[in-house]
């Protein structure tokens, strides 16, 4: 097993492979960005509910706060149960940025939206 050969030497006559992550012991393509020189293109916000009216407000505030404050931003929204729970949410509405539960229980007026994604994308 590749993981645990803790008596084994390496052999350093393998170079390592351009670009890859592991050393030269992967059979997958090698990297072309590294994650330090990766940029985030886009912030992913979730609006977490069964689609009823206080979700839909939310959805409708976190809209106009995305645009008064320029984000490239996708903005999806949730309304499997069972998605919800895998995010430990138990109170809708709620939103997620960047995969982080950052409201739940609360209908956010646009410039509560506007200081928690300030805050998050710092």
């Amino acid at each position: 097993m590749a993981f645990f050969n803790f008596g084994k030497k390496k052999n350093k006559e393998e170079p390592a492979a351009p670009g890859c992550c592991c050393g030269g012991n992967c059979a997958g393509e090698p990297l072309t960005q590294t994650a330090s020189t990766q940029e985030i293109s886009d912030t992913q916000i979730k609006i977490l509910g069964s689609g009823c009216v206080k979700c839909n407000q939310l959805e409708s505030a976190v809209k106009e706060a995305v645009a008064q404050l320029g984000l490239s931003a996708a903005i999806g929204h949730v309304t499997d149960f069972g998605e919800i729970a895998a995010y430990g949410v138990m109170t809708t509405p709620a939103l997620v940025v960047n995969s982080k539960v950052v409201s739940y229980g609360k209908v956010l007026k646009k410039d509560e939206v506007i200081k928690l994604l300030q805050k998050e994308l710092k």
